[in-house]
Order: structure tokens, then C-alpha cells, then sequence
């Protein structure tokens, strides 16, 4: 920052400013960590010398604090990807199966809303297309938060429900399928070139929440770029203007992902690995009955809570795992059938 010429690009002296003020936020939460063991161990060592119950009590509380400021400074250090700390464009699309299928989206809506709300992330709905008859076929959020890609790029895959359906009238087991898709929204350092010709731009009635104007003009945009067939939608804004503008961030968004994807394709065919499955494959089960549980097939990690995992207490437990699966080069092993399939 003392360089010659730093300050004549605002831009880029922002940034690094910012990624120092991170870095350093990180060295004195870590110093103050420190700082808070060497207090507890001396007052171990002094409480055990004059046998004080008392100090040895108030000190255990101290450890358990220490335990939680540890924790979630390991968490902090396992986000250390070059997108962890964007925000994330959020999907889920109701698999094959009708009904079920929507009402399994709508319901993986509500869990992850409410985990949205324990961990103060804002959220904007930029598209949203309701079932027939219940539920939803999609839906497409911008979460904004610290960490929220990298949080929630764990959730990146096919989740799978099992339940008695409340839509069969024979009281019959089903099993239904949703996806759900998380790409980074990268605001800088992104430079993609989308020409007018590689798009085709449409509008349409916003449907749903919004008022009399959204419903009753065309305010609603679906850009398709051509060459790839990547579709967005946005609906969210009264403004036409406004839709295509959050549109064609979503697009360049989706099309960085797209390209990255390529890359690490090919990437994976040269040293003759698997290609990416993290999207088209099943990650995670939740089965409502016979018997109740949710079980990640990446990392083992279960509980038989299913109201608390569906109503978003228990999500943080299952990234923890998968991070820390990631971080130790966890292999994605062949998973055997469920005892219900």
C-alpha cells in the first residue's frame, strides 16, 4: 500500500485494502485466541495448585468458549477458495415425479430459508415458477452474506426425499428428486464479452407477489444465450430496465461457471479421473418413514432429527463435515443402495 502510484487506481486500491483489513482481522482474532489459551492454562495451573474448585469450574466455562472460537475459526480457514467469500446465485428445480417432485422443492425451500435467516444472509428471489397443483417447479435466489458461496457449495447436487406421500390417496411411499445448483456471484474480475448477437432476450408477465404493474406489464425478462442454451430469468424488479440488468449479471455469472466447469472437465480427462459429479448426482437422503433420518452419501454424516435438519438447525452440521472432508482430499466412493430403495 506504500508503493509508488497505489492510490491512482481507486478500483484496485480498495480491494487490496479490503483484503488486508481480512487478513488482518484474521491475525487478531487468532492472537486473541492464543492470548485467551495461555490465560487458561495459567489459571489451571494455579487453581490445581491451591485445589480451587471454584477457579477450575469458572475455568472450564472459559475452555468452552475457547472451543467455540475455535471452531468457527477452523470453519473461516476451510472457506479459503478463490469464490468462497462471494455471494451465491441459488437454485432448486423439482426432479421428475409431478406434484411430489414440487412439494419436495418447495419444502427444501423453507429449510434452506430458514437457515438463511439463523445466519442474517439477505435474500433476494429473482425467479420463481409455481407447481399446478402445489409446491414449486423452481426457484432462483441471490443470497448475500459473509462466506455464502462457500458455505453453500456444499449443497451443490440431487437431493433425495422419502416419505408417505400426502398427494396419494392410497397412503403409498414415494420418492422424490430435487437439484439444486450454486455458482458464485462474482461482482469484480470478471470479464466476459456477451455480443447482442449471442442472445435472444424475451418478455413476458411476471407471475406471482408484486403488485398490480408487475402482473399487468411485460417487466419480466428470459435472456437465452445461444450458443450454450444457458436460460435466466428475472422477474424480482417492477422495472424491465432493471430485470435485464440483474438478468445479465445472473448470465455472466453462469457462464464463468460454465467455462470453469469446462476446464476442470477437461482437467480431470487428461489425469483420467471421474468427471465432476457434484451436479446430476444424488448427495444427501432424507427419509421421513419408515424410520427417520438424513444421511450425506459423501461424507457418512447423519441424523435421525429430521424436523430440526428440515427446519435449517442441523444444516450447519452437515457443511462442517463435508468441508472437512474436502479439506483432508476425501474420495468420493461408490455408496451402496439405501435399505429402502
Amino acid at each position: 500500500m506504500s508503493a509508488d502510484g497505489f492510490w491512482s487506481d481507486p478500483e484496485k486500491a480498495q480491494t487490496v485494502n479490503e483484503e488486508r483489513a481480512r487478513k488482518k482481522e484474521k491475525i487478531d482474532r487468532w492472537n486473541k485466541i492464543n492470548g485467551m489459551v495461555e490465560d487458561a492454562a495459567g489459571m489451571v495451573e494455579l487453581a490445581d495448585e491451591e485445589n480451587d474448585a471454584q477457579t477450575m469450574a469458572e475455568v472450564a466455562g472459559d475452555i468452552a468458549s475457547i472451543e467455540r472460537d475455535v471452531k468457527a475459526y477452523e470453519l473461516e480457514t476451510l472457506l479459503s477458495g478463490e469464490y468462497d467469500d462471494c455471494n451465491a446465485i441459488f437454485s432448486i428445480h423439482a426432479g421428475a415425479g409431478g406434484t411430489e417432485a414440487q412439494d419436495w422443492c418447495e419444502m427444501l425451500l423453507r429449510m434452506y430459508t430458514r437457515w438463511f435467516e439463523r445466519k442474517k444472509f439477505s435474500v433476494d428471489f429473482i425467479d420463481e415458477l409455481q407447481g399446478e397443483e402445489a409446491g414449486l417447479k423452481s426457484v432462483v435466489l441471490e443470497v448475500k452474506g459473509t462466506n455464502a458461496y462457500g458455505l453453500l457449495r456444499s449443497e451443490r447436487g440431487i437431493h433425495r426425499l422419502v416419505r408417505i406421500s400426502p398427494f396419494d390417496a392410497n397412503s403409498r411411499r414415494h420418492t422424490s428428486f430435487s437439484a439444486v445448483e450454486v455458482i458464485p456471484m462474482i461482482e469484480k474480475d470478471i470479464e466476459i464479452d456477451i455480443k447482442d448477437d449471442d442472445i435472444r432476450v424475451d418478455t413476458y408477465r411476471a407471475s406471482g407477489a408484486g403488485g398490480q404493474h408487475v402482473n399487468k406489464t411485460s417487466s419480466a425478462i428470459r435472456i437465452t444465450h445461444i450458443s450454450t442454451n444457458i436460460v435466466v430469468q428475472c422477474q424480482n424488479e417492477r422495472s424491465q430496465h432493471k430485470n435485464k440488468e440483474h438478468a445479465m449479471r445472473i448470465l455472466k455469472a453462469r457462464l464463468f461457471e460454465y467455462e470453469r466447469r469446462k476446464q476442470k472437465e477437461k482437467m480431470n480427462e487428461i489425469k483420467g479421473e471421474l468427471k465432476d459429479i457434484a451436479w446430476g448426482s444424488q448427495i444427501r437422503s432424507y427419509v421421513f418413514q419408515p424410520y427417520t433420518m438424513v444421511k450425506d452419501l459423501r461424507t457418512r454424516h447423519e441424523t435421525g432429527n429430521i424436523i430440526a435438519m428440515m427446519g435449517g438447525e442441523l444444516l450447519d452440521d452437515f457443511i462442517w463435515a463435508y468441508l472437512k472432508h474436502e479439506a483432508a482430499g476425501g474420495v468420493l466412493a461408490p455408496v451402496a443402495p439405501d435399505d429402502d430403495e
